[in-house]
């Protein structure tokens, strides 16, 4: 016997819910401030992880389940586009990365929030930079990494039979 589609709604809400708690603490606890980007993969998270949460708790018969397929995969899509957008730019040689630009709180009050979204995903200076690594990979890899596979463990869980 596996999981069940309530569990497995209820894992990926509990992983997304433990990578906002190591963001949280590499940002106050081991001081690394979250560039623009940085700051819109924890929105995607945010999103997938109360996308799961939801179909957990409601546990929603298979056709109903298949719209939360769709939402998974919406907010996990967004997630692997800026994370991936991300480890592009610090791949990037030194002299091709893009200037710093102003901070993501100066632009949402100084810009059209269009934009500001267009300004934050064209990327900037600071997001070209890694201050975090683990076996020699960025935190914006492992975002990446992370979110592929609670995307497809996400819309796996809400697309098969219960």
């Amino acid at each position: 016997m596996g999981l069940s589609r309530h569990q497995m709604n209820f894992a990926g809400a509990f992983a997304c819910a433990a990578m906002m708690g190591y963001a949280l603490y590499a940002q106050h606890g081991l001081g690394l401030e979250p560039c623009p980007l940085c700051i819109f993969q924890r929105v995607a998270v945010i999103s997938l992880g109360c996308v799961f949460l939801v179909a957990a708790l409601f546990n929603p018969n298979n056709i109903v389940s298949r719209i939360y397929a769709v939402l998974v995969l919406l907010a996990g899509g967004a997630g692997i586009a800026v994370a991936g957008r991300h480890v592009w730019l610090q791949n990037l040689p030194p002299d091709k990365v893009p200037a710093c630009g102003p901070g993501l709180d100066f632009m949402l009050d100084a810009f059209p929030l269009a934009e500001t979204l267009n300004l934050v995903l064209s990327g900037s200076g600071e997001c070209a930079d890694i201050d975090w690594a683990f076996l020699g990979f960025s935190m914006p890899f492992w975002v990446l990494i992370a979110l592929l596979g609670l995307t497809i463990w996400g819309c796996f869980a809400n697309l098969r039979r219960n």
